[in-house]
């Protein structure tokens, strides 16, 4: 599953902001860049098997949810939509409580654009075995820190499965056709040192200022875990 940019017809985004995040570099720029990429540790990804799950039943009990994911790169916190996303958020409860995102990695760094993992098969074609379908509010937009559910171009809207992308840029620019999971509240850091990582040269497409590709080091989810919020 495969977002991608202007140019392309399935997603829009400018490719003129993406360009220019890799523009106009200084050293001290460069320093911190290369910092962010030595400072995930190294780890092996697992491949376990993964039996077909089937869908939740129901949604998450009423309250407001936390999904803290732990990768080698860091953590991060995603305040999961329970409102707006009952049925993407209560799948990817299911999913990390069965530890079935721990060991897979994020398989596609997009720079300016998104980051991507939960596929099982580590090529973007995999998924949990089952399909939510959740539209997105029509007027939908994927800011900075946005959490979505990624799909095929061929899937209808607001389909996800068990892959999802974390926007990077300011703004995706993309259609709302991408049932939003949640958001990003704390470690925006980590996030932005995932982005950063080394892309393996095999593994990159794309033209100049929109090139994407799998990270050099492995990018691994050690494991997710899903909280309950107090009411504040």
């Amino acid at each position: 599953m495969k977002l991608t940019r202007l140019g392309t017809g399935i997603l829009v985004v400018s490719v003129t902001a993406a360009a220019a995040t890799g523009c106009g570099s200084d050293s001290a720029k460069d320093a911190n860049v290369t910092q962010q990429q030595s400072s995930c540790s190294q780890l092996t990804p697992k491949a376990p098997a993964k039996s077909i799950e089937n869908p939740p039943k129901s949604s998450l009990p009423s309250g407001s949810y936390s999904a803290v994911v732990k990768t080698n790169c860091g953590s991060f916190t995603i305040a999961l939509d329970t409102l707006n996303s009952p049925q993407s958020a209560a799948s990817f409860a299911k999913l990390a409580r069965g530890s079935f995102y721990d060991g897979l990695i994020f398989h596609r760094i997009a720079p300016g654009f998104v980051i991507q993992g939960g596929d099982p098969l580590a090529t973007g074609s995999g998924g949990p075995g089952y399909k939510t379908v959740e539209l997105p509010p029509a007027d939908a937009t994927y800011p900075r820190g946005t959490v979505a559910m990624a799909k095929t171009p061929i899937e209808r809207p607001g389909t996800g499965g068990s892959q999802f992308f974390i926007v990077t840029g300011e703004d995706a620019g993309l259609p709302a056709d991408y049932a939003i999971l949640g958001k990003v509240t704390s470690g925006l850091e980590t996030v932005d040192r995932i982005s950063n990582q080394e892309l393996n040269p095999a593994s990159v497409t794309g033209p100049a200022g929109a090139r994407e590709g799998r990270p050099l080091q492995p990018v691994v989810i050690e494991s997710i875990t899903i909280k309950k919020r107090k009411s504040s």
